[in-house]
């Protein structure tokens, strides 16, 4: 019984909330080129789930409290990044207040963000996420964990979480780009399995992050 109240729980809490999407303006980077994208997935979001989905995309500077007036930031880019001490201070306050974060490596953040990630999260380790983490399975079921969707350097697909007190408030993916995925078919000629598979996993995304 209490298997199945937890079931359909998962099914209908979204129903309940309405979630908008805010790309993350940050100084040193190039947080703007996954516009298209993001109203792609939005559209898919709306049409796969019973959540309220606000399409009007935000963009929203790390540095503005007007962080603080939603629940999902999306940090975005390829290049590397360099945060200032206030950016810093706005998303650790971010998450430490609920909020969730979804970090996409488009190639080239890598390493720079592993550094700052240790700024703005101390005493929270970046932590592989297992693939049997309600992430791959709240709506979608990843067996095998986050999917490969674009090749950039070849190697596995990898995601890493910052958790506090059991709790994942940031999700990174390395190593394969779900947000190429989202973006339209002409502009990576990815194949239709691997852009239905961005969908699915940035459904689960979100999904995970309202009802967790």
């Amino acid at each position: 019984m209490k298997v199945f109240l937890l079931f359909l729980f998962l099914i209908i809490a979204p129903a309940l909330y309405s979630f908008d999407f805010v790309i993350l303006k940050y100084k040193m980077g190039d947080w703007y080129n996954s516009r298209e994208g993001v109203k792609n997935f939005l559209q898919e979001l709306k049409d796969r789930t019973l959540i309220q989905v606000d399409e009007k995309v935000y963009e929203i500077s790390l540095e503005e409290d007007a962080i603080f007036e939603h629940s999902f930031l999306f940090l975005n880019g390829h290049v590397p990044v360099v945060f200032s001490e206030k950016e810093i201070a706005n998303l650790r306050k971010f998450v430490l207040s609920g909020g969730f974060v979804f970090v996409n490596d488009d190639y080239g953040m890598d390493e720079s963000f592993r550094k700052s990630i240790k700024e703005f999260f101390p005493e929270y380790p970046l932590q592989e996420v297992n693939f049997k983490d309600p992430i791959y399975h709240c709506f979608y079921d990843f067996k095998n964990g986050i999917p490969k969707i674009h090749e950039h350097d070849g190697g596995p697909a990898k995601a890493f979480g910052v958790f506090i007190k059991g709790r994942m408030v940031l999700y990174y993916a390395f190593n394969t780009d779900i947000a190429d995925g989202w973006d339209p078919p002409e502009v990576h000629n990815d194949p239709s399995e691997k852009r239905e598979e961005a969908f699915k996993m940035g459904v689960n995304i979100v999904y995970y992050s309202l009802t967790h």
